[in-house]
């Protein structure tokens, strides 16, 4: 659909937070486990009610691809009619992107922007833990 700002866009946010959270929970973790004396029932109950108004949420949604739908019928028809005369790009994913949901767009770059400082900052603080490993007596590295 010559929408290549689009594809980029999701694959750098993707790889970007992937990579972050990735970092970001090896560099929390201990190289053992601590043993837990706190009971398991209250993040089970918050993850079974979270789920089940998520669940109730989507109840009421249109089939994925139903023609009939609020979108199909109302929001896309608009958008594909004015584009040609409003913004002037003939590709609509384009147009939507970099006029309609400008701020949306300036959004995303900034995540992928922290992302990647946020790569550049977990991986060089982890150089420096594993130095403090290495040079610490007391965690059996040498001295």
């Amino acid at each position: 659909m010559d929408a290549v700002d689009v594809a980029f866009t999701e694959a750098a946010v993707g790889a970007g937070i992937s990579t972050v959270l990735m970092l970001g929970t090896l560099a929390l973790t201990a190289r053992s486990e601590r043993s837990s004396s706190r009971s398991s029932f209250v993040p089970l109950l918050a993850v079974l009610v979270t789920g089940a108004a998520l669940v109730y949420g989507t109840l009421d949604m249109p089939s994925f691809g139903q023609s009939d739908a609020p979108a199909q019928t109302h929001v896309g028809p608009d958008y594909l009619e004015r584009i040609p005369h409003e913004v002037g790009v003939p590709n609509a994913v384009t147009a939507i992107l970099a006029s309609y949901r400008g701020y949306d767009t300036l959004g995303e770059t900034a995540v992928v922007f922290a992302a990647g400082i946020g790569v550049l900052m977990l991986i060089s603080g982890l150089r420096t833990r594993r130095r403090k490993e290495e040079d610490d007596p007391d965690t059996g590295g040498s001295a």
